[in-house]
């Protein structure tokens, strides 16, 4: 599995599996639980997740799903913006957490988005919860360039260690803003919903070249989201065969050639835009 170099040196998996969606329906819980252990079983170790899933649930999935099994393992959560105005709600939302996923420690713990939060007191919290090992590294989630920026003005806000953000084929504004800005930084870029729910795998561009590689046009882009310098992804599926192709991906390298076609087929962007979110 290739890895993504965090700010402090620490390594995280480029590959991995999302939870959004999780939790929200009783009837699917068992094949939820199941998807995630069928992840770790076929090597998968990155695991997002968000108190905001299932109010919770989504939590309480990847906790049963890893219990035993918590050691080795690359636990991401994410935290309301209304529960990160003060260091009380803070630790208090994080011990929450920490006890729907069943163990000591998220690994890396996100702000969700902005909310009207005070962002120094978000990272003073974040950076006392990181010293009591309670976390291993904490960062921020939907950040746009301005917001980055007001995060570099906090000293201790240098420690962010990655911004998680929509980013596939279909949307690529990015690389014209805050992956070029995170880049700069040295602060790697998560990339959300990077099959945007299964809308581009019609694309025939996509298809051919998916055809070339003995691939499908799922792996193709996947393969092209984790051949971006700095960028790690989280596609969710809770559909066994789904689950397979995902982590598949990882083996898939891209020649510049389909690349090329790619960018021929999806255009870059030529100036930056505001942040999208889903």
């Amino acid at each position: 599995m290739r890895t993504i170099v965090m700010p402090d040196g620490t390594t995280m998996p480029a590959l991995g599996i999302g939870t959004w969606r999780m939790g929200e329906r009783a009837a699917a819980r068992a094949a939820e639980v199941a998807a995630v252990r069928l992840a770790l079983d076929l090597g998968a170790t990155l695991i997002d997740t968000a108190e905001m899933y299932g109010e919770g649930e989504a939590e309480r999935i990847v906790g049963e799903a890893v219990a035993g099994r918590r050691d080795g393992l690359f636990i991401v959560s994410k935290i309301y913006p209304s529960n990160a105005h003060t260091a009380a709600s803070v630790r208090q939302a994080c011990e929450r957490s920490l006890k729907r996923l069943g163990t000591d420690r998220i690994d890396l713990y996100l702000l969700h988005w902005r909310g009207g939060e005070d962002l120094r007191a978000t990272v003073e919290a974040f950076e006392t919860l990181r010293r009591e090992g309670k976390i291993g590294h904490w960062g921020v989630s939907n950040f746009d360039v301005d917001d980055m920026a007001e995060l570099d003005r906090i000293a201790a806000g240098r420690a962010c260690a990655a911004n998680q953000v929509l980013y596939n084929l279909a949307r690529r504004s990015i690389e014209a803003g805050v992956l070029a800005d995170c880049r700069r930084r040295g602060v790697p870029v998560m990339a959300y919903s990077p099959l945007e729910q299964g809308r581009i795998l019609k694309d025939g561009t996509l298809a051919a070249i998916a055809d070339r590689h003995g691939a499908t046009p799922a792996q193709v882009a996947l393969a092209w989201v984790l051949a971006q310098d700095g960028v790690m992804t989280i596609p969710k599926s809770s559909d066994p065969d789904r689950l397979r192709e995902n982590l598949a991906a990882a083996e898939l390298r891209l020649t510049a050639d389909d690349l090329a076609e790619i960018d021929r087929a999806f255009p870059p962007p030529r100036r930056k835009r505001p942040l999208e979110m889903l």
